[in-house]
Order: structure tokens, then sequence, then C-alpha cells
């Protein structure tokens, strides 16, 4: 197959390292695919700015490694900046992208997959599917506009019916839709008036082929230690330092439990990182060490020298139907979790019996299920040896992604 994918945030693995896209397209590529990304000059966990390679470019084509090819499509600098720049960062990419599908993407494609969580990639998708005259595939990662009104991203009464008219009309045009939790696929049904047989479940998922790796070669204990913890109960959260991940209630939780050995080790970038670390020096916090992001395997390491791993999100009711990406590496390194994020992954959480739920936004609950694991050390390598075995049943990438392209190339023999 060919194909043409549409995301904003398909990682530079030279800089930042693999996501879940860099490793299915890796995957599919190996199986003898082509894929063709569309993918935006700025990634949202920078502080918007543009590198060096790309700095005054509008279009740039890269050979990402064999049958993988990117076209970089401009981003705003803006981005970052406030919620209309993110906005017009969107929109930005939107105009670039169809243009650079267009006029640099040179195939013949089978069909386009999008991939949200910003809808605006729809329109993208909507576009290239008609005048290339090829199936789109919607893929949801967050519920939009719903994630976008619940962290007061979006208020415009305006812009919330247009984007509830754009969700809609995406999922009618999408030939297939692809969610990452079951629970997405419940409300897509019940409330989004969705056929149940335009929907497929390819959730996120780990990376055994390097947890793995690390596991049988990598020295954790002498990385915890050149990072002068070795004697913490290291904390480790990776991922966006955004509005959404609301990290403050990481340095309220801090301040609570200062009087033990438990650090949090923030690994990740975002709009609010700068905000954060100005406001842990303020406050005088010394158990909380910020980390800027690094390559995949980097963060794989970070956390086989942690002791424990955590997912945070803000409480609001649609993140009750979310899987945190980030969870699915703690499984793979036999990390337990501590959940904070209610909803489907706490249920992850409980049914693999590999960590502990903590109410989001409630530091004090937050700390007392730190002294919890403080209290009982022994229950850190059973909970993680749980969640590791649950993720390499049910959550490993390369099975997924073959399973994901089976589902694609029953679209394509159905289209023909």
């Amino acid at each position: 197959m060919n194909i043409l994918l549409v995301y904003q945030y398909f990682h530079d693995k030279e800089v930042i390292g693999g996501s879940r896209f860099n490793e299915m397209c890796e995957s599919w590529a190996r199986q003898g695919h082509k894929v063709t990304v569309l993918g935006g000059i700025i990634h949202y966990a920078s502080k918007a700015e543009v590198p060096e390679g790309y700095k005054g470019k509008f279009l740039v084509r890269e050979q990402y490694e064999e049958n993988i090819e990117v076209i970089r499509c401009y981003v705003s600098p803006a981005y970052n900046s406030s919620y209309l720049g993110r906005f017009w960062g969107y929109l930005s990419f939107v105009i670039s992208s169809i243009i650079g599908g267009l006029f640099k993407a040179r195939s013949k494609y089978d069909l386009v997959l999008v991939s949200s969580p910003n809808l605006l990639n729809g329109i993208t998708g909507y576009v290239l599917s008609r005048l290339k005259r090829i199936p789109l595939v919607f893929e949801i990662r967050d519920l939009w506009p719903e994630s976008a009104i619940d962290t007061g991203v979006l208020k415009n009464k305006k812009l919330i019916n247009f984007a509830y008219w754009l969700e809609g009309f995406i999922y009618r045009k999408s030939a297939l839709i692809n969610v990452l939790t079951p629970a997405f696929r419940e409300a897509l049904i019940e409330k989004k008036n969705v056929v149940p047989e335009k929907i497929v479940f390819i959730p996120n998922a780990t990376d055994f082929r390097i947890a793995d790796e690390l596991h049988d070669n990598f020295d954790a204990k002498a990385f915890k230690k050149e990072l002068g913890l070795e004697d913490k109960l290291v904390i480790i959260y990776v991922g966006a330092h955004g509005v959404a991940n609301h990290l403050v209630q990481v340095l309220d939780t801090a301040e609570l439990i200062e009087d033990t050995n438990a650090v949090f080790l923030l690994v990740g970038g975002g709009n609010r990182k700068d905000e954060l670390v100005s406001d842990a020096k303020k406050r005088g916090i010394k158990n909380v060490i910020f980390k800027d992001p690094v390559p995949k395997t980097e963060i794989m390491k970070y956390i086989m020298a942690s002791d424990i791993g955590t997912s945070v999100l803000m409480k609001v009711d649609t993140f009750k139907t979310i899987y945190s990406n980030k969870t699915f590496d703690y499984m793979g390194c036999k990390k337990p979790i501590l959940m904070a994020i209610d909803g489907v992954s706490r249920k992850l959480v409980e049914d693999a019996d590999c960590g502990i739920y903590v109410e989001p936004e409630n530091p004090q609950e937050f700390a007392d299920k730190i002294r919890y694991y403080l209290a009982h050390p022994e229950l850190l390598p059973v909970h993680g040896e749980n969640g590791y075995k649950f993720a390499k049943q049910n959550f490993d990438r390369m099975a997924l992604a073959e399973k994901y392209v089976e589902h694609l190339k029953d679209l394509v023999n159905r289209k023909k």
C-alpha cells in the first residue's frame, strides 16, 4: 500500500524521538508499505521555536528512512504564545499541509490517514481525499471539541458550534475511524451517531523492542546514580507540560512530601513548562527535577532508572475517556503507576493490578499514595511486573501495527 499520513506532531527521531506513528510507520515500512507523512515543522513540546533547518521555509521534503518520506509543513511560530496563537498554529498547518499534499507529495496513494487531536487536520484529510479520489481514515486520539472546551482552550460559542459541525462532517466523510480507547467508541456510537461498522480500535501501546533491549543490557542503577538520585524514590512523569496536564498538582504534592526521600522527575516540554519551573523556584520546591525532552530510547532509560511512573491530567470528564500514552511506556519498563486520571485509564491500572489510582487535582491523596508505596516497597516490583505482563498480552505496539495495517488493507480492497 501507499499511505498518505497527516499528523502534525510526527517526530524528528534525531531530535525528540519516536512516537506512536513513528513506530507504526516504521513497522509498515518494514512490511514493504510506503508512507508519506505531512508533519509540522514545530512540535507541541517545543517552545514554538522553528528549527534551524526549517527557518524561512514553507515546505521541506525529507527522507525519514527507506519507504518513509516526510514533508515538513509550515506551522506559525505563534503556536505556543496563546490560545489564539495555538489556533493559528493549527490553521497554518492545515493550509500548508493541503498545499504540501497537492504539490510536494509525488506518489499516488491508496488512502489518506489523519490523526487528531486537532480536528482541523480533518480538513486537510477531506480535501486531499476528494482531490486524490482516495478513502479518508480518521484517528481519534482525544474527543474534540470536548477536550478543548473542558480545558478552557475553546470558549467562543460560534467556534464551539463550528467545531461540533466539523466533527460531525469529518465522521460522516470518513470511510474508517480508529479510536484509541473503548470509551471513544461508546461516545461515537451513543452520542455522535456514528455507525459501529465504521469504527475500529487500535490503542496506544508499548514498543517492547526498546523496552526489552534495555531490560537485557541497560544498567538502570548506574544511570540512577549518575543522575545523583540513587538514594531517592524517583517518581517520573514523561510528556507534555501543557494546560491539559495541569502539572501544578505535582508541585503541590511535592510540597507535602518534602520530609521523605521521594522526588518527582519531570521529562518533557510544553507551553506551561517555563511557568512551572518558575513556580517551583518561587516556592523553594527542591524535590521536583525538570529535564528537557530527549529521544525515545533516552526517555525509556530515565523510566528504567526511576521507581514509579505517574500519569497526570486535569480533573475534567472528557479525560475519563482517554488512555495516557506514557502509561504504556511505564508498563513496558516494569514500573508501578500512580494514575492521576479517572475513567478508562484508572480501569486499565486496576485491571492490570499495576499501580494505584489517585484522584486528579487532589495533592493530599497523591501524597498519601506515595507514602503508601514508601511504607510498602515490596509492592513496587510486583505492580511493575503485573503491568509488563498485561501490556505484553494486550498492548504490544508491533502487533497492533500489523492489526492496524490489516484494517487499512481491507478498506482499500473494499473500495476497489
